[in-house]
């Protein structure tokens, strides 16, 4: 996962900070000195890191300690306030014409993720209630198009070609067909190199003039580190891009690149791409970015991650279960279709304050869902129904329907009471199902809730106290 080695090194280097009642000068410049040579490592762009440590020491030496704060803890806080400034302070949206279609053009170099990004955003927009048009403007690569009207059919979008045409042509037609059809977004699948050349950018810089796009999007890969910010540069000096998609950010890359491209081309990083599949694409939020960094979870992506898995008739079928004290097999199994849903539980459980950083990749197994599942169909209906009718004679029964060992069912068994209890809980008091969206609007509007819930400002249960 992007950023692992870095935020591990700036914990080891604000762990003295922590220890000291009271920081000198010389305590900040050689914890910043560690700080520098952490982002250097991390790839990220020489004068940006310069730069940035430059910035919070100033503000460390000068800074007032608050009073429920101490030293240390302050010059973490100046740390995750400027690291969300370095990577553009707030979240930047997609442009919306006036007069729709709201016209997309898609760049980058070949092999960056860009045919596939076409169709995470026409989906994400789908789903937000637009009715989006990818267009197929790469007429070179093999299989450009076929690939383009693959991904179309598996988001549901459709997909305008016409062939080898001039893409210019293509672009021109393509955005008369979203007039006349009523699609609202339209997303220019543009040619890319394996290197920037001045054909390339002749043929961007045509259809840039011919169809002027809204908004021109660089898809540039977190993988390649300092070279991905080299060409979001020369794409901006030459194109004028408006902003940026990071791709393959949950790739084994030291993420430099999301710390040094709006430092080094002005222009933002609009969304990450998270995944390989289609709906693994996340709108960027500086402010939530820097508190992975740190170590702090992302309590509000996690919270919309829920949400967009959470079915609401079944939530609504649960929150009455809930309040009669009712919970079941059945339920269990919606739950885990739901958190499924989610992704990765691994990348899941990263996003929460206090337990991201003290759980390990290995000792999260994501296969236990779908051995659950096989224990859970090998019962009969009145079972799932009625656990507690559950004997010993029934455990060996549905130990051998579904292959395993008596001890995994009781397993399940015990692990089911124990949830059994907690949903007693809930169902006793106010809220269910329905309390993640409360949660996020009172997190949005009070950001010091926000701090508090991902760990207490005295001391938490977050790596750094913060």
């Amino acid at each position: 996962m992007a950023f692992e080695g870095l935020s591990e090194r700036l914990e080891n280097s604000f762990k003295k900070l922590r220890a000291k009642g009271k920081l000198t000068e010389a305590d900040v410049k050689e914890a910043m000195r560690e700080v520098r040579l952490a982002l250097l490592e991390a790839d990220v762009n020489y004068k940006v890191a310069k730069e940035f440590t430059n910035k919070v020491t100033q503000r460390a030496i000068g800074a007032d300690v608050m009073e429920s704060l101490t030293p240390g803890q302050m010059v973490i806080k100046i740390v995750n306030e400027e690291l969300t400034e370095l990577m553009g302070g707030n979240e930047s949206r997609l442009a919306i014409a006036n007069h729709p279609p709201t016209i997309v053009m898609m760049c980058g170099l070949q092999g960056s993720g860009k045919t596939t990004h076409s169709a995470k955003l026409a989906l994400k927009l789908k789903k937000e209630g637009h009715r989006p048009l990818l267009v197929a403007c790469d007429i070179y690569r093999p299989a450009a198009i076929k690939q383009l009207q693959v991904v179309g059919e598996q988001v549901g979008v459709p997909v305008f070609e016409m062939g080898t045409e001039n893409p210019v042509i293509i672009a021109q037609e393509a955005v008369k067909y979203a007039k006349d059809h009523g699609n609202d977004y339209v997303f220019l699948d543009t040619a890319g190199r394996l290197h920037i050349d001045e054909q390339l950018m002749a043929e961007l810089t045509n259809i840039r003039s011919t169809v002027h796009p809204h908004e021109i999007l660089l898809v540039i890969d977190a993988m390649t580190g300092q070279d991905a910010v080299n060409v979001a540069k020369s794409f901006n000096e030459t194109l004028g891009i408006d902003g940026v998609i990071l791709t393959k950010l949950d790739g084994d890359t030291r993420g430099g690149a999301a710390l040094s491209v709006r430092a080094v081309t002005g222009k933002p990083i609009k969304f990450v791409g998270t995944g390989e599949k289609l709906d693994n694409l996340e709108t960027f939020h500086p402010s939530r970015m820097a508190s992975r960094i740190l170590g702090m979870g992302d309590v509000l992506s996690f919270i919309e991650k829920a949400e967009l898995a959470l079915d609401e008739k079944k939530a609504a079928e649960l929150e009455k279960k809930l309040a009669k004290n009712k919970f079941d097999f059945n339920d269990l199994l919606d739950q885990f279709d739901q958190l499924e849903r989610m992704g990765s539980i691994k990348d899941t459980i990263k996003l929460i304050p206090g337990i991201g950083k003290q759980i390990k990749d290995e000792d999260i197994d994501e296969k236990a869902f779908d051995r659950f599942r096989a224990i859970i169909y090998s019962m009969t209906k009145e079972e799932r129904e009625k656990p507690e009718i559950i004997n010993p004679s029934r455990k060996r029964r549905i130990a051998a329907g579904c292959g395993m060992k008596v001890e995994d069912v009781n397993k399940l068994l015990a692990q089911f009471k124990q949830m059994q209890k907690m949903v007693k809980k809930i169902g006793s008091g106010k809220g269910g199902p329905k309390m993640s969206k409360k949660m996020r609007r009172m997190m949005q509007q009070n950001p010091e809730m926000a701090e508090r819930f991902m760990g207490n400002t005295k001391g938490g249960s977050n790596p750094f106290g913060l």
